[in-house]
């Protein structure tokens, strides 16, 4: 994977760290009531799923276009926020893979010089760093904090603590087809969730890198990092930011027999020279113990029959 896709955890700083065995797990569904945003319910139906666009990845399947079929389901509007995440843990005590692990990737660009130095950086994505010290509470290592950013999506979380926070919440991390689904929010085959072009009348409409990558980002969609969740309009189901701010796990293995598991939706680092994947029908993935400053989740649930 390049350019904005988050690198996997081996090798690290001291590098791999070999197989981990899971933290304690919350017990299932004892944190509903905690969940407290918005969910949107979709009706499902049959739409056509993947592109055979000329500026996609054939080497990540994204195409061919397929009809396929989903079950009504309800999904947040917006990625799980540091503020909902806060409260799991809270009540769970849950450590994150990162904590366990002791690191996680951070963009370079937002260290202070005595933490990017020395840091170790994969050698088909140097501008990412693998820092000691970084967690969801403390992003881009010691001394910083998320004080300010209750709103924003949390980041430095894997598959495991997604699917963990899942578990708490009596939710499900979707698949991708439901998350396709969703994004498309009714438009069928458009290249963003709300058309082929992707600043019409000069308006940004998710928060990807504008400038140079990797070494200048003029913000004009005013932000450089992380924006705060329903930032930017919502498509045609009322879902925020399925374009850019954050990559969003889904359930799905990327491929038969893989271990890898598939992400979605771009990220605040996508810029189309090395990573336009804030296309709808984009995907990459990551092993499910891997973490980053651009990486989390949102949820789903189903419905029950008859509601």
């Amino acid at each position: 994977m390049a350019g904005c896709c988050p690198p996997g955890r081996h090798p690290g700083p001291g590098g791999p760290a070999g197989t981990m065995t899971a933290g304690a797990l919350p017990s299932a569904a004892t944190g509903g009531e905690e969940h407290d945003d918005t969910l949107v319910e979709l009706p499902g139906g049959t739409f056509r799923m993947g592109t055979d666009d000329p500026d996609g990845f054939p080497a990540d399947h994204e195409g061919p276009v397929r009809e396929v079929t989903v079950a009504p389901f309800a999904i947040d509007v917006h990625a799980v926020s540091n503020a909902r995440f806060a409260r799991f843990v809270e009540h769970t005590g849950y450590r994150t893979e990162a904590e366990r692990f002791g690191w996680s990737y951070v963009f370079a660009p937002f260290l202070p010089a005595e933490l990017r130095r020395g840091a170790p950086r994969p050698q088909q994505a140097p501008w990412w760093c693998g820092v000691r010290g970084v967690t969801w509470a403390r992003p881009e290592g010691p001394g910083s904090a998320i004080d300010d950013r209750a709103d924003h999506p949390v980041v430095h979380v894997s598959w495991n603590d997604a699917a963990a926070y899942c578990r708490w919440a009596g939710r499900r991390l979707p698949t991708e087809a439901e998350w396709e689904y969703a994004a498309r929010g009714g438009l069928d085959q458009a290249r963003y969730p709300w058309g082929d072009e992707l600043t019409p009348g000069g308006e940004h409409l998710c928060n990807i890198w504008q400038g140079r990558f990797p070494s200048r980002n003029t913000a004009e969609d005013g932000h450089r990092g992380t924006a705060p969740v329903g930032s930017y309009r919502p498509n045609g189901f009322g879902l925020y930011d399925v374009a850019g701010n954050v990559w969003e796990w889904c359930a799905d293995r990327f491929g038969p027999g893989q271990a890898n598991r598939s992400m979605r939706g771009g990220s605040y680092l996508c810029h189309d020279s090395y990573c336009n994947r804030y296309r709808v029908a984009a995907r990459t993935a990551n092993t499910p113990d891997s973490s980053s400053g651009n990486t989390g989740f949102r949820t789903v649930a189903d419905l029950r029959a008859g509601a």
